[in-house]
């Protein structure tokens, strides 16, 4: 009897801990509404800021932040907080660049040897051990200098030095799933191999690429803004989050709001986006 009068109220209870594990929490909300500002900033800067982003008044250098320039001005006079709105467009844009290349090309060779096997997966793997052995970071200076000094070059660099990270999850990825119940019932159907890969393998194999694809995309703000830091993206008056505090570093004892400023935004808004590739790993594995 006991049982029978607690069991409605445990089943309640457990749906709640269920809401509440799917809820989700204060910081996520936080960070989703940061990254939907700065997604904002870079869509449609102009509702944001009047000011012109390489156009500054000279009488107005090196003001510090106030209710005129709520971040301060620069060197030239220009409104620091229009100049990181304006360089999120070239920050987020090469950073989403970066990620589709690394989750294209290393899903791909991924998924081709974890699949198919024999001297491919070979291949496949001795590429990755040889890309895995280089310093992400110094792989992208390298592929930058080869193609040139450049935001979308260096882009670019930094997904060649992504790809050996996706393709060693979506191998793994890829060996777990093809041992499954159901991928022997599909081959027993008569399924020829490509539909077995693409309709099954897959989608099934996909999730844990697209949650680490978030991270990623933090991680690639970090290398394309240290990229530009050391002068491989795009020359001045670009706004580029990274060229803002290469420039500020020169007037780092009178005007420290010149590194502070970009600096944190660009810690925000990758931790930002750790935080939410966080929060959807730990539901996938709950």
């Amino acid at each position: 009897m006991t049982a029978a009068v607690l069991t409605p109220g445990l089943r309640a209870r457990a749906r709640d801990r269920t809401a509440a594990r799917s809820r989700p929490p204060v910081g996520v909300l936080l960070s989703a509404v940061v990254l939907v500002v700065v997604l904002a900033w870079s869509c449609v800067p102009g509702l944001f800021t009047s000011h012109d982003p390489a156009i500054g008044i000279p009488a107005d250098k090196f003001t510090a932040p106030g209710g005129r320039y709520w971040l301060g001005s620069d060197h030239l006079g220009r409104d620091l907080l229009t100049r990181i709105i304006h360089g999120s467009a070239s920050s987020m844009t090469s950073a989403l660049i970066a990620v589709a290349i690394g989750v294209l090309v290393g899903g791909l060779l991924g998924l081709l040897g974890g699949y198919l096997g024999g001297w491919v997966d070979a291949v496949i793997g001795r590429l990755v051990d040889v890309l895995l052995a280089i310093p992400g970071f110094l792989l992208a200076v390298v592929v930058v200098t080869a193609l040139g000094y450049d935001t979308r070059n260096a882009a670019i660099a930094t997904g060649v030095s992504a790809v050996a990270v996706f393709a060693r999850l979506m191998r793994s990825e890829v060996l777990r799933v093809r041992t499954s119940v159901f991928i022997e019932a599909a081959r027993v159907s008569g399924g020829s191999a490509a539909y077995v890969l693409l309709r099954h393998v897959l989608p099934n194999a996909l999730r844990p690429v697209l949650s680490l694809a978030i991270l990623q995309f933090g991680i690639a703000i970090l290398v394309i803004a240290g990229l530009a830091f050391l002068g491989y993206g795009d020359p001045p008056p670009a706004s580029d989050w990274g060229l803002l505090v290469s420039d500020g570093r020169e007037h780092l004892l009178h005007a420290p709001w010149l590194v502070i400023a970009p600096g944190l935004v660009i810690a925000v808004v990758v931790l930002s986006v750790s935080r939410i590739s966080r929060w959807l790993d730990q539901g996938r594995n709950s």
